[in-house]
């Protein structure tokens, strides 16, 4: 049985406990919010090393970083190291999302290099497949090589799949009937949208959805259901072809829970400040509180090269209102693919705004480490806030960068420091 069915008839499993622990709630709460649909586990039968990552309304925000492999560069091991960096600055999952070189390799690899929550795109998979190995064009590719993709990825422990299915010929039509800057941004939707106009049927994925079901259902992975119309600048955020998908992606959700299936959903994007609550509240009320994954979001279109930035000022907001899970962006994103130094930009500036946000809507303890600092601060314990911060080492660096003298303050106040006033202003006011 999937966690949710267990859920379903009030069993705690073993997975659910340690989600529970992780997250330092009651069992109960976990096996509820399964079962209601607005908690997921993320976790793979196939996948042995790999810890189960709790998603969803009242638990910790979480965090993703994108790695993988292009076709303008292959290097496996430059995509390992990615992977332990991303771990080792606070990712609680990776998507590998692969497109060049030895795309199979990479992802047992980086499933067997860390027991990080995984995440990938099975259509790029079968793309390749249908390119390399059966040198056809990715039009060409049938419905059962599309889930030939998708069992490969699930035999090899795949946690969470994005599945583009929502990406319609109807909604192609609301796309084109309002017009758009930027059409379609999203790779997987625009191979189906190749897909669908070249063979003249909808989406296999919407089309067989059952079966679909069938498979993710066997490994108790989670359908990260796609949105293939997320808007790539902010001009085309929030019109008729992305909320048409969220529409039918609520309804499959509930076609997925009621198979037994575990799901969350993906949004935008590039949204304005002021739209990004509103994204927030519509994908909770038409998917049912199902946890919503969201990329950025990103609240302007120019500031490549810090676009981990304008990630984390929407990611924050994204995430104080609601939002479960934040795809981190790097410095690279729109120039380049990332090197190890943007991996770790990126995922700080998530960790920086999904903390944000868990402060502002009340998860548990989600204050507690900024009482601490604020305590380490005023007593001048440096050593106390460097364990207490989210980057250690560059806390250390930057402040060993700078000389100190013997006053124990930092070079910005000298021996004016505030902290150090406060202490011998009350020390002489409790003396008199």
């Amino acid at each position: 049985m999937t966690q949710l069915e267990y859920a379903r008839r009030g069993v705690i499993t073993e997975k659910m406990k340690i989600a529970a622990q992780s997250e330092g709630v009651a069992p109960e709460f976990i096996r509820d919010g399964i079962a209601a649909g607005t908690i997921v586990i993320c976790h793979n039968i196939k996948h042995l090393n790999g810890t189960p990552l709790p998603v969803g309304t009242g638990l910790r925000t979480k965090i993703n970083a994108n790695i993988g492999s292009s076709s303008d560069d292959t290097d496996m091991q430059k995509e390992l190291e990615k992977a332990r960096v991303a771990v080792k600055y606070g990712a609680d999952a990776i998507m590998d999302l692969s497109t060049g070189g030895p795309v199979d390799e990479i992802r047992r690899a980086v499933v067997a290099e860390t027991n990080a929550c995984i995440g990938s795109v099975p259509l790029y998979q079968a793309a390749l497949d249908a390119v390399r190995v059966k040198k056809k064009a990715i039009v060409d590719m049938t419905v059962d090589d599309i889930f030939a993709g998708i069992i490969k990825h699930a035999e090899d422990g795949v946690d969470f799949i994005t599945v583009h299915c929502g990406v319609t010929r109807s909604t192609v039509e609301r796309m084109k009937n309002e017009g758009r800057i930027m059409d379609v941004v999203s790779r997987g939707g625009a191979f189906t949208i190749e897909w669908m106009a070249y063979n003249n049927q909808d989406n296999p994925l919407f089309e067989h959805f059952d079966k679909l079901l069938e498979i993710t259902k066997e490994y108790d992975m989670t359908l990260s259901l796609g949105d293939g119309f997320r808007p790539g600048c902010l001009a085309d955020a929030t019109d008729r072809a992305q909320i048409h998908e969220l529409i039918l992606l609520g309804e499959l959700t509930q076609r997925a829970q009621a198979a037994g299936v575990q799901v969350m959903i993906e949004g935008p994007g590039h949204v304005p400040l002021q739209q990004i609550q509103a994204n927030i509240l519509l994908q909770k009320r038409l998917c049912h509180g199902a946890p919503f994954y969201v990329l950025g979001p990103l609240v302007t279109d120019i500031a490549p090269g810090y676009d981990h930035i304008t990630c984390a000022i929407g990611g924050a907001i994204a995430a104080a209102a609601g939002a479960d899970f934040l795809c981190y962006v790097t410095p690279s994103e729109h120039l380049r693919l990332p090197d190890v130094q943007d991996v770790r930009d990126g995922v700080i500036a998530s960790r920086i705004a999904a903390h944000a946000g868990d402060i502002a809507k009340g998860v548990k303890g989600a204050m507690n480490k900024d009482i601490q600092m604020a305590k380490c601060r005023k007593k001048l314990d440096w050593e106390g806030q460097y364990s207490l911060a989210l980057d250690p080492e560059r806390a250390r660096t930057l402040r060993e960068s700078s000389p100190v003298s013997d006053h124990g303050a930092c070079t910005m106040c000298g021996e004016f420091c505030a902290y150090k006033v406060m202490d011998d202003a009350m020390a002489r006011q409790a003396a008199s």
